[in-house]
């Protein structure tokens, strides 16, 4: 079994790939933009590709054929999409469309990952048929791309997922735990949010969820995150506790102290009963996912 992972140098690749390398079953193609980032060079092939090309892509699937193709590779950063609407549209639509129709012919099962912010946050938590309503462009794109996917000749997943967290090498951007470790071990204090609520994912938990929809092949959509609704504000403050850094130092502030590009909806979280029932995913909480980072951290 053949599965081609794009996006394998951000977050979620970067667990995606280890996971598929380490069952033995599958046959792994990583694709990512530039030099190969993960840790580990073995086991796999990786591929550098540009997928906002059509030719490129269809090169990338004539080569490998893969049964499986679970696509990852996505502009996230919220404000940067609101700020680059072209740049953001290729990325997250034309570089799905292109995978898609070069897919076709060879009709390999088509997981894509999508976002609590397909919905306005208006009635949060939700499940998987609650109707999107996207408040930026960025959850327009991806709405977009699932609209593509369900069109689409293929059999298909969409994974939706909230607020991931956790490590990778090589990455510019700071998750919510170490950013609020490094500002509280340095004596800084931080505004943190706490009229947004969310069910904050930790990546391995999203890997898994993955793969156990990879393994099955079920068909729809699935919302896979973490079980607790907590706040920014509230992440921050266990953050603290769990490093034993000063709390005094994180002040709680509401969205609108922000001057952001983008809108944010205000409380979006998900109802995971269906990838529990499902696929018997099983998310840990966001103490135990705190312990799993900080583990991490350590070793690097």
């Amino acid at each position: 079994m053949k599965v081609l992972i794009t996006g394998s140098n951000g977050l979620l690749g970067q667990h995606l790939v280890p996971l598929f390398v380490a069952d033995g079953q599958y046959e792994v193609i990583a694709a990512g933009r530039g030099v190969n980032r993960l840790p580990s060079q073995e086991g796999y092939t990786y591929e550098s590709v540009n997928l906002r090309t059509a030719l490129s892509v269809q090169q990338l699937l004539e080569k490998h054929r893969p049964d499986i193709i679970i696509h990852t590779a996505a502009m996230t950063q919220v404000d940067e999409c609101e700020r680059n609407k072209d740049a953001c549209w290729d990325t997250n639509v034309a570089a799905t469309r292109y995978l898609i129709q070069a897919a076709e012919q060879y009709r390999p099962f088509f997981i894509f990952l999508s976002t609590d912010f397909v919905f306005d946050g208006l009635e949060g938590p939700y499940r998987e048929e609650d109707p999107p309503n996207p408040l930026s462009y960025y959850g327009a794109s991806k709405v977009a791309a699932e609209r593509m996917v369900k069109n689409s000749q293929l059999p298909w997943a969409i994974v939706r997922t909230v607020l991931v967290y956790g490590t990778a090498i090589d990455m510019q951007r700071n998750n919510i735990i170490s950013w609020v470790k490094n500002n509280l071990q340095q004596g800084k204090k931080i505004k943190v949010v706490d009229d947004q609520w969310r069910t904050p994912t930790l990546v391995q938990d999203l890997a898994e969820g993955c793969k156990l929809l990879a393994d099955k092949q079920n068909k729809g959509i699935y919302h896979i995150s973490g079980k607790e609704m907590l706040t920014p504000y509230e992440m921050a403050v266990q953050t603290a506790q769990f490093f034993k850094l000063d709390t005094r130092l994180i002040e709680k502030v509401n969205a609108k102290s922000f001057t952001q590009p983008a809108k944010r909806p205000a409380k979006t979280g998900f109802i995971i009963d269906k990838a529990v029932q499902e696929l018997g995913y099983q998310p840990r909480s966001f103490a135990e996912g705190l312990e799993i980072v900080a583990q991490e951290m350590a070793v690097r």
